[in-house]
């Protein structure tokens, strides 16, 4: 079983109200072998909202302590963020998950690329919150764009 990001199979669920909908993703839920998650929407964010970064670090910095999670308009979201990052990791032990296909630069579900905090189109490698939570209780995380 596997999650996936829920905007990766056709939800408008993204900061910006959009999907970001592959069709061979979405196949995973529709053979029910993927249940679908939005670690920003159980967190509590609504959709749309400001873009959102990792500042100082990466998502294993943002759940020890050592980073932010902040939007585009100062606002620190941290919180929301590790939040439902353990919502998620709630969803994927209930549905026996043991991968997760997480949508790439996203500062919830980044495997290798995140923004890095500037807010100005620059990426780093690094993982989100989420992405790190997952890989820290034994889920492998794919970039959606990686072979399956």
């Amino acid at each position: 079983m596997k999650v996936v990001s829920a905007c990766l199979v056709g939800c408008e669920c993204r900061y910006d109200k959009k999907s970001a909908w592959q069709e061979d993703i979405e196949q995973f839920v529709t053979d029910r072998s993927a249940v679908p998650i939005c670690p920003e929407q159980l967190g509590g964010l609504p959709t749309p909202r400001n873009p959102a970064e990792i500042v100082g670090g990466d998502g294993f910095d943002v759940l020890a302590g050592r980073a932010r999670v902040i939007d585009s308009q100062g606002n620190v979201v941290t919180k929301e963020f590790v939040d439902g990052a353990y919502q998620a990791l709630q969803l994927a032990r209930t549905a026996g998950a043991t991968e997760a296909i997480l949508k790439e630069r996203s500062p919830s579900c980044g495997s290798h690329m995140i923004y890095d905090g500037s807010f100005s189109g620059a990426k780093k490698a690094g993982v989100g919150v989420t992405a790190a939570l997952f890989m820290q209780n034994g889920i492998a995380v794919f970039p959606e764009n990686e072979k399956r």
